[in-house]
């Protein structure tokens, strides 16, 4: 960990950095490595150290949302886990650190006859929506016994989906890489918080003696505290946190399963021979620890659908505070009243799929060029902020 700035990552007296980032998580990281890859001198300045917040769990879900009353949430995030791929490959290459990364598709149990003719309609929508012949992606209702040797066949009397497109992705390993990437071609600082930005002198203000930091522009991320900042900004709350715990069991001979969505739970196999249980969603919580109760829950709940994790040995546990706006979908893109002050925080459970082109938009915005796709409206401020703002408690 860095405490301030030593002498090999000293600014220049008289250069500000192009861009400061608040928060090293994957929301952060990404817009970092983007900004890099775009040209900008860019400093990420973290309060505690890289991953220590939410994007520092287990699980590496990598899930599209549903094919049916698509919009375009459902297309900006089916075009992310269309690229993410390659984007991960390219920061493999660059970093040569693995990020356990593979398309390992899913299966979701079907338990009632409603379910059933539901999701028969949902496979027949894929085929319009995730151009299976274009892409190879699939989404399949498969008759009551398939896949019996994963998940119970009592947990899916009359059948299941199998899709093609889920993945998943090491938390953990991914954040190394693009930390590795942003130290070797930019400026990391942990153990820095940002408190403040002055637009007017680029002065980015920041916690105990370290010296501000002199940049053009800022964003803000840094998991559920970034509401924090941005109601120092703005004036206006526009999120909270949300608690979230996880286990990762042990998983030799598991690695090539698909993941399994069933009761509320996700069972993800990776392939380091662990598999990840979670996660729970707690909307009071007193603390980030791990709850005993919770881990012995999420084990018994998962070991009912899926037998084979019974008697593996729990390598450990997980919580975590997830930010999510209010209006559930991230914010990004330039606050409200500001001209040189960004965010781009509050993904929840997509952020892992999402952040590469997340980060692409936002230094798309900041650099005066179109995005690779465009921003959905309900990413954008304005639907955030001001008559668009939703307050936690409605």
């Amino acid at each position: 960990m860095t405490d301030g700035i030593d002498s090999a990552m000293a600014q220049p007296s008289d250069e500000p950095f192009d861009l400061a980032v608040a928060g090293a998580g994957i929301f952060g990281l990404s817009v970092a490595h983007a900004a890099i890859k775009a040209g900008l001198r860019v400093a990420v300045l973290e309060k505690d150290r890289v991953g220590a917040g939410s994007s520092g769990g287990l699980l590496g879900a990598l899930m599209p949302h549903m094919p049916a009353r698509w919009n375009p949430k459902k297309e900006y995030q089916f075009q992310a886990l269309l690229s993410l791929e390659d984007h991960i490959r390219q920061l493999e290459a660059e970093t040569g650190l693995d990020c356990g990364y593979r398309r390992c598709g899913r299966i979701l149990p079907l338990t009632t006859t409603d379910k059933l003719d539901h999701h028969l309609e949902r496979a027949q929508e894929s085929k319009l929506r995730w151009r299976p012949q274009e892409t190879g992606f699939s989404y399949i209702v498969e008759p009551a016994g398939s896949r019996a040797d994963w998940l119970a066949p009592a947990a899916a009397p009359h059948g299941i989906v199998y899709e093609t497109l889920a993945a998943r992705v090491s938390p953990r390993a991914y954040l190394a890489a693009l930390g590795a990437f942003v130290r070797a071609r930019g400026t990391l600082i942990e153990g820095v918080a940002v408190s403040g930005f002055d637009e007017a002198t680029g002065s980015v203000e920041v916690s105990g003696e370290t010296p501000p930091i002199r940049a053009r522009s800022l964003v803000v991320s840094g998991g559920f505290s970034a509401f924090d900042l941005i109601e120092r900004f703005t004036g206006e709350r526009i999120g909270r946190g949300e608690k979230g715990q996880a286990l990762l069991l042990e998983g030799a001979d598991l690695e090539d399963k698909p993941a399994i969505y069933c009761d509320g739970l996700y069972v993800v196999p990776h392939g380091n021979g662990t598999v990840a249980v979670g996660s729970t969603s707690d909307r009071d919580f007193s603390d980030n620890s791990p709850s005993p109760a919770r881990s012995a829950e999420l084990l018994r709940r998962a070991t009912a659908f899926c037998p084979k994790l019974t008697g593996r040995q729990v390598l450990t546990d997980w919580a975590g505070i997830r930010p999510r706006c209010n209006k559930r979908d991230p914010l990004v893109g330039k606050l409200p009243g500001l001209d040189a002050t960004y965010a781009a925080a509050g993904g929840f459970k997509i952020s892992f799929g999402i952040a590469h082109l997340v980060a692409d938009c936002l230094v798309a915005e900041i650099t005066g060029r179109a995005a690779t796709h465009p921003l959905p409206a309900t990413f954008r401020p304005e639907h955030h902020f001001g008559a668009g703002r939703l307050d936690a408690d409605r």
